[in-house]
């Protein structure tokens, strides 16, 4: 299974984000997480928690970012000069590689409203829960059991 972990640069919660990496591992051992590559927010802790549980972790930095160990793509696609666009091109090859989509609540504005910023609209994607819910576990397996019968 492939997940993706995104969200505001601005998100802090690193221990949401640690004990949810925590309990995908435990839960689906063969989990890799795909992250935007942010150098802040819930990219980072994605990111940083993905390699201290020897998660596989791969990233979509756009492409006016420079390329690193953990890109998808190949080098020669990054290090371009700035593009708005680029953002766009990443967000739809990330979700290309997806599973399940996980995200932090941090993003302004309806769930409609935050779905289309974060994948196209034609992609069937499963949001994952906080983990600070009580249910959530109950919530996640539910949510991973229905993305498995959907397919």
């Amino acid at each position: 299974m492939k997940i993706a972990i995104i969200g505001s640069r601005t998100y802090t919660n690193k221990t949401q984000i640690k004990n949810f990496m925590f309990r995908l591992k435990m839960e689906h051992p063969n989990v890799e997480v795909v992250s935007g590559g942010a150098k802040d927010g819930a990219d980072k802790y994605a990111k940083k928690f993905a390699l201290e549980f020897k998660i596989p972790y791969s990233e979509f930095p756009p492409q006016h970012q420079p390329h690193n160990m953990h890109c998808v793509m190949e080098a020669y696609n990054y290090g371009k000069p700035y593009n708005v666009g680029y953002y766009h091109k990443r967000n739809k090859d990330l979700v290309k590689r997806l599973t399940a989509l996980a995200r932090d609540v941090d993003i302004d504005g309806s769930e409609d409203e935050k779905n289309r910023k974060l994948a196209p609209l034609d992609k069937t994607i499963i949001l994952l829960p906080e983990i600070d819910d009580n249910d959530a576990a109950e919530k996640i397996e539910h949510n991973l059991k229905k993305g498995e019968n959907d397919k």
